[in-house]
């Protein structure tokens, strides 16, 4: 039986950070009961999150390291030091509105989306989030909180064109910061982190490119899910760039219709995603300071178990 993946993109970023392994000596076993805010991550060791799901799309919550098949450019991980199942985990997220002008006709659709999720599945107890608008500029509408009725209030304003002082939309600049500034300095494996992203993905004043808003998104361990119109005209770049932001990150993209049962499973499914999550730590059997792309491969062994993966990293380059 061959194993079973969901590839989930090209452009992926291992979560480097600068401190050396406090645990180099822990092995697999011992690190399932281990807690992953004690583990730093050297530059040498690539750290990974992924979901596992049955059939059902129900999460798998039993796998062991063995259920798995595991290659980084093709070779088996030198040395696994952490696999952990990280279950129920409260959960930061981002909600991105976009609000330029080819986005003025779904600003409410995105709205009322955004506010069934804080109200039905944002847990007050737990879970934290704030709103940002953009166009040509962006601006933080509501900080960080837990209540659902200060991030309903704030999802309520966002206007089309408010506060942009020309036409344009800076959505690499603005996803970019987010990851940077939001979630960057957070505890990235204490919860699940994610943008919900409302946006017909056209990008046309950002100073950074694509590559780099995933890098940074990755290395906060950050995910993006993002809801889109229909394209108005097939020569948009708007779903390609949606395509590879969220892929990158290990998120998908999904349909802004008027579906509110539809709708409601799109959101679920993304938080039951975030919630029930693998994380391995794993040194690559091969691993070259030369700033090439390594693939990443995780399958599970038998065909009724899917696996949301992210599909490589690219090595650091000094």
């Amino acid at each position: 039986m061959h194993p079973q993946c969901v590839i989930c993109g090209f452009l992926i970023f291992a979560l480097f950070a600068d401190a050396h392994c406090t645990m180099a000596q822990t092995n697999a076993a011992e690190a399932q009961n281990a807690s992953p805010l004690n583990f730093n991550v050297s530059v040498d060791e690539v750290s990974l999150t992924f979901h596992a799901s049955d059939v059902r799309g129900l999460p798998v919550a039993n796998l062991k390291l063995n259920d798995l098949t595991i290659y980084d450019n093709l070779k088996r991980p030198g040395k696994v030091l952490v696999f952990q199942s990280l279950r129920d985990a409260p959960i930061r997220v981002g909600i991105l509105l976009d609000t330029s002008e080819s986005m003025e006709g779904f600003i409410s659709r995105g709205q009322a989306v955004s506010i069934e999720y804080v109200q039905r599945l944002l847990r007050p107890q737990t879970d934290h989030a704030f709103v940002e608008d953009f166009g040509y500029v962006s601006r933080i509408i509501q900080p960080w909180t837990s209540s659902p009725f200060a991030l309903a209030n704030g999802i309520g304003e966002a206007t089309a064109g408010r506060d942009n002082p020309r036409p344009g939309t800076a959505l690499f600049d603005t996803v970019y910061s987010a990851c940077l500034y939001q979630f960057g300095k957070s505890d990235s494996l204490a919860s699940g982190n994610f943008i919900l992203l409302f946006t017909d993905g056209e990008d046309n004043t950002s100073h950074v490119d694509l590559k780099d808003v995933v890098n940074i998104c990755q290395r906060a361990n950050t995910t993006i899910y993002a809801f889109r119109p229909e394209p108005n005209q097939d020569s948009s770049s708007g779903p390609r760039n949606l395509g590879l932001l969220t892929s990158g990150t290990g998120g998908r993209v999904f349909h802004l219709d008027n579906s509110e049962a539809g709708i409601y499973k799109d959101l679920s499914t993304i938080d039951s995603g975030l919630r029930n999550q693998y994380w391995m730590v794993y040194r690559p059997a091969e691993l070259k300071h030369d700033g090439k792309f390594h693939e990443i491969y995780v399958g599970a062994a038998t065909d009724n178990i899917t696996i949301d993966a992210r599909t490589g990293y690219y090595a650091p380059d000094h």
